[in-house]
């Protein structure tokens, strides 16, 4: 039977690992992929929520420790750190920087051009610090993997 005919349809590896992110991102700090699997409803099997955390672990997006005989994950960044590390690899995956950028300016609102300049003025001067806000805290799901 095809999906279509379920009533479902088949979702996008980056839409997975959104939800995937997503979930972690409400863990008081770390967490076993069966918590997320539990916190997305069940809808995902267990081997697919584990291959998409590998995935995010390879691209930097999460982190992991061991816990007992599995892993707890944990997000590398906040939201917008993720979104900022998603917009360096695109950029990173063109050959022509200059290109992407100034069509990337260009396409701003003045509010957000503004604040662009903003930015880049205080990362000129200011020492860059890291605001992933260090989680700590039990690891969630623990002992149900």
């Amino acid at each position: 039977m095809t999906e279509e005919r379920r009533g479902s349809r088949r979702r996008g590896q980056g839409e997975l690992e959104a939800l995937v992110l997503s979930a972690l991102g409400e863990a008081d700090g770390p967490a076993t992929a069966g918590w997320v699997q539990e916190r997305l409803g069940g809808d995902l099997a267990y081997t697919t929520v584990i291959t998409i955390l590998t995935r995010l672990l390879a691209k930097g997006a999460v982190t992991r420790e061991r816990a007992g005989r599995s892993f707890a994950w944990t997000p590398a960044s906040d939201q917008a750190g993720l979104a900022a590390h998603r917009m360096r690899r695109v950029l990173d995956a063109e050959s022509d920087r200059e290109a992407v950028l100034a069509s990337f300016v260009t396409g701003l609102g003045p509010d957000d051009e503004r604040l662009l300049r903003d930015l880049l003025g205080r990362a000129g001067s200011a020492d860059r610090t890291d605001r992933t806000g260090g989680r700590t805290g039990r690891v969630h799901g623990a002992g149900e993997d």
